[in-house]
């Protein structure tokens, strides 16, 4: 279990590092605004909620690894060590991001739910998070040695 746990958790920094590259590339384009890390770390801070603080770029991206790496180890716990397609991967980070931008997000007032956003960010974050399920189950994969087509092929390590 605590395997599981541990490469789950590494497999989550992993997955966010590559998902973050999506998320920067949507912002360099216009499509982001505000990073949503920053903007969920932004209403944490003490003072007016909507203004930019010190540090919430930092603390952002601190807070965002975080995240990946919390629901990076529970993905470890669930797949047991066990292959996992990544598309399963895919199906996880995408609940993710519906959970949190349909949900505790708008409902905390960080930001508008996903049809009430800006145009170009709930694109930008499903193709982030469909990158991060991806990265996560393959990196899973890889970390177990197994193979998710079944065929009972391991890998080298």
């Amino acid at each position: 279990m605590m395997r599981n746990l541990v490469r789950g958790a590494a497999g989550g920094v992993l997955a966010t590092a590559v998902m973050s590259v999506v998320m920067v590339a949507g912002e360099r384009a216009g499509l982001m605004g505000d990073q949503p890390p920053k903007r969920i770390v932004r209403a944490a801070l003490p003072g007016h909620r909507y203004r930019p603080k010190p540090g919430e770029g930092v603390l952002g991206a601190i807070a965002h690894i975080g995240f990946g790496a919390t629901a990076g180890a529970l993905y470890g716990l669930l797949s047991r060590g066990r292959p996992v397609a990544p598309p399963l991967g895919v199906v996880y980070a995408l609940g993710i991001w519906v959970g949190s931008y349909a949900g505790w997000v708008p409902r905390l007032g960080i930001l508008p739910s996903i049809p009430h956003d800006r145009p170009g960010r709930p694109l930008v974050m499903g193709a982030a998070h469909v990158v991060y399920g991806a990265a996560l189950a393959l990196a899973l994969n890889r970390m177990n040695g197994t193979d998710p087509t079944g065929s009972g092929a391991r890998g080298t390590g």
